[in-house]
This record gives C-alpha cells, sequence and structure tokens, in this order.
C-alpha cells in the first residue's frame, strides 16, 4: 500500500485564529498605549505602569472574551448534537434518508448514496451526521479552554517587547523604538500568521503593519492633545 500523506492546516484553525489576535492585539494596544502616554509628556514610571497595566489587564480581557465567545460556539454545538441525537433515536430511517439525500446533493447515484448512509450510519451514525449535516468536525469543534489559555499567553508575548522597551529604554528615543520595534514585530507577525494559513505572507505582513501604524498614529494625536490640554 502507498502512503500518501499531506499537510493540512484545518486542525490549526482554533489556536491559530485565537494566538495570532492576541498576539497582534497586545503588540499593538500596548505599543499605542506607551506611544499615547509618552506624547502627553509624562515620567517614566508613569509610561512603565500603563504598559504593564495593559499588559496584565489585555491579557485578562483577551482570555475571558474568548472563552465566553467560544463556549457560546460550545454550546451551540452541543445543543445541535443533543438534538441531532435524539433524532437518530426516534427517527433512524428518516435520519438515514436525509444523510443519503445529502450525498446525492455531492454527486453519488441514490444507491451508492444509500450504501454510503448504511454503512456510515452502522460505524458512527452521530458522527457521520455531524459532520456531513452539521458541519461539525473533530479538528475545528470548539474549545474554550485552548482558546482562552492561547488568547491570553499570546497576548502577553505580544505584549511583553513594547513594555520591555519601555523599562529600558532612554527617555528621548522611548517613541521611536517603541514604533520601529512595532513595525519590525508585526510584519514578522502577520507574514508567519500568513504563511501559516496558505494565504500571501506579504499582503498579510503589510496588512497587519499598516493597522498598527494607524493605531498608534492615533493613540500619539490623542496623547499629544490631552498632554497640551493639561
Amino acid at each position: 500500500m502507498i502512503k500518501h500523506s499531506e499537510l493540512h492546516r484545518s486542525g490549526r484553525i482554533g489556536w491559530l485564529r485565537a494566538a495570532v489576535l492576541g498576539a497582534n492585539d497586545g503588540l499593538i494596544s500596548t505599543s499605542s498605549l506607551i506611544v499615547g502616554v509618552a506624547a502627553a509628556a509624562p515620567n517614566r514610571s508613569a509610561v512603565l505602569l500603563a504598559a504593564v497595566a495593559g499588559l496584565a489587564a489585555g491579557a485578562l480581557s483577551m482570555a475571558a472574551g474568548e472563552y465566553v465567545s467560544v463556549s457560546s460556539q460550545a454550546d451551540t454545538e452541543s445543543a445541535d448534537l443533543a438534538r441531532e441525537r435524539g433524532e437518530l433515536a426516534t427517527s433512524p430511517d428518516a435520519e438515514r434518508a436525509e444523510l443519503a439525500g445529502i450525498y446525492v446533493a455531492r454527486g453519488l447515484h441514490r444507491d451508492l448514496a444509500v450504501q454510503v448512509a448504511d454503512q456510515l450510519m452502522a460505524h458512527d451514525a452521530l458522527g457521520a451526521h455531524a459532520r456531513d449535516e452539521l458541519g461539525i468536525h473533530d479538528l475545528t469543534r470548539a474549545r474554550p479552554i485552548q482558546a482562552a489559555w492561547a488568547s491570553a499567553a499570546s497576548f502577553a508575548a505580544g505584549a511583553l517587547p513594547p513594555t520591555l522597551v519601555a523599562a529600558w529604554w532612554p527617555d528621548s528615543g522611548l517613541t521611536p523604538a517603541i514604533v520601529i520595534l512595532t513595525l519590525v514585530l508585526l510584519l514578522g507577525l502577520g507574514g508567519a500568521a500568513a504563511n501559516l494559513g496558505s494565504a500571501p505572507s506579504v499582503r498579510g505582513a503589510v496588512r497587519v503593519a499598516f493597522w498598527g501604524a494607524v493605531a498608534m498614529a492615533c493613540t500619539a494625536v490623542v496623547g499629544r492633545l490631552f498632554g497640551a490640554v493639561v
């Protein structure tokens, strides 16, 4: 038997989405916060306090938000599976016909579709209906805890570099250092995420870096106006 191995990325969808979102948010929001506070001309302790507070609050907020969001998806999936399990118990013939109809719509002849439906239901009826009727796959099932941890950890990882720069970089060149570091990291992060998802790396890198630059510019303007008023 010839073994045919392929590298598919569909199994990465859940954690990759949460990790990329968290890292982007951590890097952009923390860098923007530092730039905005620095533009108001406070002392180093205020900038560092804002960075650390932004890191902690952002990581916890991302974890909580992702957990609630993915939990809602998991609840919906569980409800659909419970309903399907009940229908299989009370109306197996109707469910078999429904599954066969799905395969007919996908291009199988009626007789073959019925045979496939019979064999799949004999093997794992609920799994067959979850996959082919409901579109629920094991690789893409909602996992709230995993998504929450991925979001919190990735946010903290993204927020850490600008926080360290705020702690150690001289006051005079802090803002340019934060901007340059952030744009470089965003280019790398956007390109890597696009590559993992089999999308064009350059487009993903430029897109992420552009919106990061916009965010930092906006918060710098707000900080400068606030500092001027004070």
